[in-house]
């Protein structure tokens, strides 16, 4: 395992990331605050919402999105310390059904997929925004369901937001990542979405511009090494070979 030597003066990190991974970079943070002595300010919500507070100046050191598109945004407003990003995981899309574990749908039909909804919602991230719904949407697409559907999806400001929703029963199905379906044991995963109905689910970390001191450069080492790469893979990201 890899050890950080303490440093004199303990110094603060605000990392945002993106709503679907608040349970593992909680676990992550408590991790690298004890092996480096740097206090962790986590912030969490929809990729595309704190992008946004970062060109309006949000006091943010390290951004993690919950795609590609919007780090891309971000680097072309100038606003990443350029040499710091990397990809931290990915991710698979699902969709949940209230409840405890049952039986997993080996395929989705449009007739399934109206049935299980009854005349009650679906449950999404915003779909025109944030990356969940984003995915989600391009799923949906892909498989011919869609028109079928979108008059019924209730949309959230994040992805766990969705996943509250239907953990809570007010929604009976939702669309959410692997690893949020992980975080709630009132949910089942009832269908896997091919990755060839939506773009690679990627997490793009980086530091922001003009924030490049030790702690954050010390928080994107313990990223990458095997004790936060373990948390991502316990809490159903994937994660390459180092």
């Amino acid at each position: 395992m890899a050890i950080w030597p303490r440093t004199a003066q303990a110094e603060d990190v605000t990392v945002f990331a993106a709503s679907s991974l608040r349970t593992v970079m909680e676990a992550i943070g408590d991790g690298f605050e004890a092996e480096t002595g740097h206090r962790l300010t986590l912030a969490h919500g929809g990729s595309s919402a704190l992008a946004r507070q970062i060109t309006l100046g949000a006091p943010a050191d390290v951004f993690i999105s919950a795609n590609t598109d919007w780090m891309d945004w971000l680097d072309g407003q100038g606003a990443l310390e350029r040499g710091t990003r990397f990809e931290l995981a990915g991710n698979q899309l699902v969709l949940i059904g209230h409840g405890a574990a049952g039986p997993t749908w080996p395929e989705l039909s449009r007739d399934v997929l109206i049935d299980a909804l009854g005349d009650r919602p679906l449950a999404m991230a915003l779909v025109d925004a944030v990356p969940a719904g984003l995915y989600g949407r391009s799923a949906l697409q892909s498989l011919g369901f869609w028109e079928a559907v979108s008059s019924r999806i209730v949309q959230v400001d994040n992805v766990r937001a969705a996943l509250a929703l239907v953990a809570l029963g007010e929604a009976p199905l939702g669309i959410v990542y692997q690893s949020d379906a992980r975080a709630a044991p009132a949910v089942s995963v009832l269908y896997t979405f091919p990755e060839a109905t939506h773009a690679p689910i990627r997490y793009p970390v980086a530091i922001l511009a003009g924030r490049s001191d030790p702690a954050s450069r010390a928080f994107l080492d313990y990223l990458r090494g095997p004790v936060a790469r373990a948390a991502l893979e316990r809490n159903g990201f994937l994660v390459d070979e180092p």
